[in-house]
């Protein structure tokens, strides 16, 4: 691996590790073991929508504007 290539998933890891941590900030429901589990974001909206008691669509909106273009 090039130290470039090293760097870059080094960075990624970091930026997934603070998704997890804020996700669990704000979705209290949640534990780390929870948000580790999560294999993508429609199982994290799925999830949301079970913790929370929401339906589909309001769970959705929830994890988009949380999300805004990030990658869990």
């Amino acid at each position: 691996m090039t130290e470039n290539s090293q760097a870059t998933a080094t960075s990624a890891q970091a930026n997934s590790t603070g998704m997890r941590t804020a996700i669990v900030q704000k979705w209290s429901k949640f534990t780390h073991q929870d948000v580790s589990a999560l294999k993508n974001e429609g199982d994290f909206v799925t999830q949301v929508q079970f913790k929370y008691q929401l339906d589909r669509l309001q769970a959705q909106k929830g994890v988009d504007a949380f999300f805004k273009g990030r990658q869990l």
